[in-house]
């Protein structure tokens, strides 16, 4: 087994190779003027079982499609050489959010990503609460492990609200599955009961609209949790409504921390307690204060170095970690 972590992606790539207790693979990646590059491994991959960790956030330091390249490039390098299987283990997976047609003539990004992770030999891809699981699935005809959140967050849950009362509350009626599967892994671990709470959300022309507020949130520990956080203004939104509701404290759960342009403003407002999010999409771009004053990490590497263990020994994955319903 060979395991790679692509620049951007160390820390976290370090973290999972730190819990499978194997040292990362020597690579090399160089960058030309022009904005071309290359990248290519320092060890032999012939024969071998080939990991790359590569999460496509964008960031100041590359986008979304320059990480995306950078990551097909590698795997095609790797399949060149006689890797025996490739791997993309892309934590945060790149226009997941694109996955259906919603205007005339649109695109289904999602389907031409995957069409490109199968043209350049990619056998199996890993990756961490997408947008739209049944899309993810659909798109992809190679191998395909869906991760999620349950086991990391429902600890959190348990001592953020102890023996209160608790509810888990989707900013939209589109993540109720994701609340749901959070409620009864959280139920299952503490023995505590949860309620399920969720709000409505329309988007048209980059206007949120809907008022529906479906639970009774007065008195609780609020936990209101979606896939990604980007300005933050869902977030925002729903802790609000949940304030105004009389809740006694309101938590904000994001499996993706993108941090867009704005979002300080949210990782600080009084409505929100905290915020809690996973290193999926690494490093953070906001002040080291906010992020020690507003934000709890919770690693994602124990989640990801258990299904590459799993991967490469061929045993089925643990239905906590993978999210099927089994």
């Amino acid at each position: 087994m060979k395991i790679f972590a692509l620049n951007g992606t160390m820390a976290l790539g370090r973290a999972i190779a730190d819990e499978l207790e194997v040292p990362l693979a020597e690579h090399e990646e160089r960058d030309f003027e022009g904005g071309e590059h290359k990248a290519r491994p320092l060890v032999s991959v012939r024969g071998n079982d080939v990991f790359i960790i590569h999460t496509l956030n964008g960031s100041p330091e590359g986008s979304a499609n320059d990480k995306l390249c950078r990551l097909l490039f590698f795997a095609a390098t790797c399949r060149e050489h006689g890797a025996a299987r490739v791997t993309a283990v892309a934590p945060y997976l790149a226009y997941s959010r694109k996955d259906r047609q919603t205007k005339s003539r649109d695109p289904v990004t999602t389907r031409y990503v995957a069409q490109l992770f199968e043209a350049v030999g990619i056998d199996t891809v890993v990756t961490l609460d997408v947008h739209n699981l049944s899309a993810f699935q659909n798109a992809f005809r190679c191998v395909t492990v869906h991760l999620d959140t349950r086991k990391l967050f429902s600890g959190t849950i348990a001592n953020l609200s102890g023996s209160e009362r608790t509810m888990i509350l989707s900013p939209d009626a589109g993540g109720i599955k994701r609340a749901q599967l959070l409620r009864e892994y959280y139920e299952h671990l503490s023995g505590n009961e949860a309620q399920l709470a969720f709000m409505e959300k329309r988007r048209s022309g980059g206007i949120v609209s809907g008022h529906l507020f479906a639970g009774d949130v007065e008195g609780a520990n609020v936990f209101i949790v979606d896939d990604m956080m980007g300005t933050g203004k869902t977030m925002l939104r729903a802790a609000e409504a949940c304030r105004q509701r009389g809740a006694n404290a309101v938590y904000a759960l994001a499996t993706h921390a993108l941090f867009d342009r704005g979002c300080e403003a949210v990782l600080a407002h009084p409505a929100i307690d905290r915020t809690i999010v996973t290193d999926s999409a690494s490093p953070f771009h906001i002040s080291e204060d906010l992020l020690r004053y507003c934000v709890e990490v919770v690693s994602s590497a124990p989640l990801f170095a258990e299904s590459i263990r799993r991967l490469h020994a061929g045993v089925p994955l643990l239905a906590a970690h993978s999210g099927d319903d089994q």
